[in-house]
């Protein structure tokens, strides 16, 4: 976040004056750390929502933190600054889909983008009650194949290029945790179900599976993440006003402080001594029932470290610094 504390601006004539209200441009692009949760639209990449935030900041230190495909909507965590240093424990927060499955056919790139590789009127058949008694069998610790077209490398080349080219892909399983499986809406051929799932988990993949199981083929026609790690869609923000707010100037309004990031983590709050040891990678005594990572925040609320506890000596040891002085 910006600082709270009065910026000083040379004015012309030699006069020094305190801007309380509103920080520079460059004294944002100097200090911000935090997050930006977009509503993702519809016919955007990931990387492409990234630019926007990067132009609109003028900061190049940003990156978002779980891809959403370009027919997919939803949650999408942005961090900026320093904050980019979370990354990978952001990226690892579970997630929640609301994913739109058409029953009867499938296709090659497991969504509606590809070409039907099988086709049935069966699916008419299928109720509900046995629609979820299926689909519950996906509820667990599971393997799941990635799909043929997806950013996932073989060898060095992404397996959608080498799909594109008419190549076999071969993918290796990977294990995933499906928390929960809900039927939302039942209107055959199409069923809308609520996906609460560990990272890495595809929901294209679930709905290929799932027609494979049900005998009918099925492929996903709609996607929208409501949820990233503690981020949901009641905390992101339509691209369109976050462009808004670039315009006119006042886009930090919408900047979550970065130790929010991991609201889940447990905090461990350090006062200004403490802050000064932990910054130069020094150890703070922890509580004799204190174990794993904590956040490590300033009375200010500042996110300070990600620390870890030393059970040999019961120390929280500094394992990332963010703060600045």
């Amino acid at each position: 976040m910006y600082p709270e504390k009065p910026v000083r601006n040379p004015r012309p004539g030699g006069r020094d004056e305190f801007d309380k209200e509103e920080p520079q441009n460059d004294d944002i692009k100097n200090v911000v750390s935090g997050v930006l949760v977009v509503d993702k639209p519809i016919g955007l990449t990931s990387h492409d929502v990234v630019q926007v935030i990067r132009r609109g900041t003028g900061i190049r230190r940003a990156g978002h933190t779980g891809t959403l495909d370009p027919r997919a909507s939803g949650v999408l965590v942005i961090l900026i600054g320093p904050a980019v240093r979370l990354s990978e424990y952001v990226s690892a927060s579970d997630k929640r889909y609301q994913a739109t499955i058409h029953l009867g056919s499938s296709t090659d790139t497991y969504d509606s983008e590809g070409y039907v590789t099988r086709s049935t009127t069966s699916a008419i058949d299928i109720t509900e009650e046995q629609f979820d008694n299926i689909l519950q069998q996906f509820v667990g610790e599971i393997e799941q194949v990635p799909p043929p077209f997806s950013a996932i490398k073989v060898k060095g080349r992404k397996a959608y290029d080498m799909a594109r080219e008419g190549e076999e892909v071969n993918l290796e399983p990977r294990m995933i945790n499906v928390y929960s499986l809900e039927v939302l809406e039942w209107d055959p051929p199409e069923a809308v179900i609520d996906v609460y799932c560990s990272s890495g988990t595809y929901v294209r993949s679930l709905a290929n599976d799932l027609g494979n199981s049900l005998g009918t083929g099925a492929h996903l026609v709609g996607l929208r993440r409501t949820k990233s790690g503690r981020f949901t869609l009641r905390d992101a923000v339509p691209l369109r006003r976050l462009q808004e707010a670039f315009t006119a100037g006042n886009w930090y309004r919408f900047l979550i402080p970065a130790a929010e990031a991991l609201a889940d983590w447990p905090m461990v709050e350090l006062d200004a001594d403490q802050v000064e040891l932990v910054r130069h990678g020094h150890r703070v005594p922890a509580e004799p029932i204190d174990k794993g990572w904590a956040r490590g925040v300033s009375q200010q609320g500042d996110l300070v470290a990600l620390l870890e506890v030393d059970e040999a000596t019961q120390e929280w040891q500094p394992r990332k610094v963010f703060f600045q002085s």
